[in-house]
């Protein structure tokens, strides 16, 4: 019997029972690919990856683990793809997803992600939009579970925690309030005025999961995790010198980093501005786990691309 679509197109989608097998599953992916135990679930599975935004991570972590997997990849840019341009969104995902297995997108807005798995018969997975990046937050929480918990266990070390938002009331912003909402932790949101967190674009129906602070500095004060973005995301660049001048209270400091929790750790989803969102003392200094933050995009989509094509194993 097989099993039913599953789609991928913000941390919602799944439930709380469904992440703490993807972190278990992700830790044994993760421990075979360090040492080299082949792991080829996915023979003769082809992963159509469409990209409208450019892309480092994204496209290596899933292009590596599709092929780690034992799968083919078939990379398709903008000029290849035109989603909605040259084809509706709606003919290009009935027709791609006649020939693939499974399509991840990264892309501008949610809606035209939305409409192309309305439209597929094949899993998709969100790589990136403007309202959300839910892999970059499964690859976070995977990384914090790492660090400070028990993969066998994963989500016990999630309850009850406090991580500081620092910055843009972005996609990962409201990805973080998501994921706090689901998982039972808090975010602490700091954004400079007219950059807040649209609580109605997020979806988040628990006022409890996230406190809002005007000053960064109190953000950070009990932080168990300490997290920032770029102060300009892809898509807003005309708004770089507005953004720099607003911004400039938010970057993420020693100060920031000595109020958290004394074993707090530092993340950033990368690519970063030292001197901008963050000192090159913090993100290069004992507390942050960006490396293995960035590395374990890789271990965590696998596990997830595996789930969704085949359930839990």
């Amino acid at each position: 019997m097989s099993q039913a679509l599953k789609h991928y197109l913000q941390f919602s989608d799944l439930n709380a029972d469904e992440y703490a097998y993807l972190f278990t599953r992700a830790a044994l992916i993760k421990q075979k690919f360090k040492a080299y135990d082949k792991h080829q679930p996915l023979t003769d599975r082809t992963l159509a990856m469409i990209f409208e935004k450019a892309s480092t991570r994204t496209r290596i972590s899933f292009e590596a683990g599709m092929y780690q997997m034992g799968g083919a990849v078939v990379h398709l840019t903008t000029g290849d793809s035109q989603l909605g341009r040259a084809e509706p969104i709606e003919d290009s995902a009935k027709v791609i997803s006649r020939m693939v297995d499974l399509v991840m997108i990264r892309t501008y807005e949610q809606t035209k992600i939305e409409r192309f798995a309305a439209n597929s018969r094949v899993p998709v997975i969100n790589g990136l939009t403007n309202e959300f990046h839910p892999c970059q937050i499964l690859a976070d929480l995977f990384t914090f579970i790492e660090h400070r918990g028990d993969v066998l266990r994963p989500l016990d070390c999630l309850q009850g925690k406090v991580v500081a938002w620092v910055g843009d009331g972005n996609n990962m912003a409201n990805t973080w309030l998501q994921a706090a909402d689901l998982l039972g932790f808090t975010v602490h949101v700091s954004t400079p005025s007219g950059y807040e967190v649209n609580q109605a674009v997020a979806g988040v129906s628990n006022s409890e999961c996230f406190k809002v602070f005007a000053d960064p500095l109190q953000a950070c004060r009990g932080a168990d995790l300490v997290t920032t973005d770029v102060w300009t995301s892809m898509g807003y660049e005309a708004e770089n010198e507005a953004r720099r001048k607003a911004f400039a209270a938010w970057c993420v400091d020693e100060a920031m980093m000595a109020v958290a929790k004394p074993d707090a750790l530092f993340m950033h989803c990368l690519p970063a501005h030292r001197g901008e969102e963050v000192q090159a003392e913090v993100i290069d200094g004992p507390q942050s786990v960006v490396w293995d933050e960035a590395e374990n995009r890789l271990h965590v989509q696998k596990a997830l691309m595996e789930f969704v094509l085949l359930g839990q194993l």
